[in-house]
């Protein structure tokens, strides 16, 4: 049984074609539109369930149940086949990735750039990158997976599996490595996230793709999920102006602070995605796989560092603002790490024949 439908794939639309300039453009206006609109977004923000924002995760909901209507839950059993790319994910996610972003923030933060810091905040900016780093994503990577053309049933056993994880291992992984006995998780932003971005979504997107299959079939998913393209294209753009929008006024205010603390995002990002996608092609995992392994490995759940960082440090903490820079970088960073595990495929694929 095939996992994913598979219709005619359109051509590229011109929209998606410059999706890097709308991008750059979304990002200009949300600060724009925050710093001149504080109270509109102030009262945005502040629609929210234990820091999890309802107005973001209504547009995450619009960018991934397009992703889900493909999957084939019957078919999930068929990740089995793709064991050596969970392994490789879960070895970046929980191995890798937290450690090599406390000894980049140790260095940049700490050693290079601490004349260029407000006193007195490193230590706090150090520990918010290691709250941001020790959680991996949950809902944004069905959107990049979906961008680079990732196998889907991967991805969602993959984030399964990380939230199972995480549930386990946040706390004390955090706490060893910010050298404290013990971590308050906010575990209702943990449990509502997963709710929100995960169980709901998926029980939708599968009853919607029931009920389709069995009154129209294959074509008439096919058609929803053309008509749902623009429509996740738009949310995406939409939740980068809101996210810029949020910080409008502190990015203003504080640019080169936060310029400095997106250096050992940036490399922590592009390190722990070129990790995986070198190890997948080491082990012989199928690019379908190893690009959203490359995209899982490095993107962070930041809802939940978020709110770790204000419940442990306070809202107004260096912490909390290292991990609201980490929002800032998620979605245009993430877009170009989709831009470079297709562009090199032909490289990646070439292990076959040489």
């Amino acid at each position: 049984m095939s996992a994913v439908s598979a219709p005619t794939k359109p051509a590229i639309s011109g929209f998606e074609r410059y999706l890097s300039l709308w991008v750059a453009l979304c990002i200009i206006v949300g600060i724009a539109l925050g710093y001149a609109l504080p109270g509109l977004f102030a009262a945005i923000a502040a629609a929210e369930i234990a820091r999890v924002n309802l107005v973001v995760a209504a547009l995450i909901w619009l960018m991934i149940i397009p992703m889900l209507l493909k999957i084939d839950l019957g078919a999930l059993g068929s990740v089995r086949q793709h064991w050596k790319g969970v392994g490789v994910t879960l070895f970046i996610n929980w191995a890798v990735k937290p450690f090599s972003m406390a000894l980049l923030g140790t260095v940049f933060l700490g050693w290079l750039f601490r004349p260029l810091l407000p006193a007195g905040e490193v230590s706090s900016y150090i520990a918010g990158l290691i709250l941001l780093a020790a959680a991996p994503c949950t809902a944004m990577v069905f959107v990049w997976s979906n961008l680079c053309e990732g196998e889907p049933t991967y991805t969602l056993s993959q984030v399964a599996l990380n939230d199972i994880i995480m549930v386990f291992a946040f706390a004390p992984l955090v706490g060893l490595l910010l050298g404290v006995a013990s971590i308050a998780v906010p575990w209702d932003t943990l449990l509502i996230s997963v709710l929100l971005y995960i169980v709901v979504p998926v029980i939708v997107a599968q009853i919607a793709r029931r009920v389709l299959l069995a009154s129209g079939g294959e074509p008439a998913l096919d058609r929803l999920l053309a008509m749902l393209g623009p429509v996740s294209l738009a949310a995406l753009l939409t939740t980068l102006v809101l996210l810029f929008g949020f910080q409008g006024e502190a990015i203003i205010a504080h640019p080169l602070v936060i310029a400095l603390i997106a250096v050992p995002i940036l490399i922590q990002v592009y390190f722990n995605a070129g990790l995986a996608y070198w190890l997948s092609r080491r082990f012989g995992v199928a690019w379908c796989v190893a690009a959203p392994a490359a995209l899982i490995g490095a993107s962070n759940f930041f809802e939940l560092a978020v709110a770790a960082a204000i419940s442990l440090f306070g809202l107004n903490s260096g912490a909390a603002l290292a991990t609201v820079v980490g929002v800032l970088v998620e979605v245009p960073v993430m877009l170009s790490v989709v831009h470079i595990v297709k562009a090199t495929r032909p490289w990646y694929e070439q292990r076959a024949t040489t």
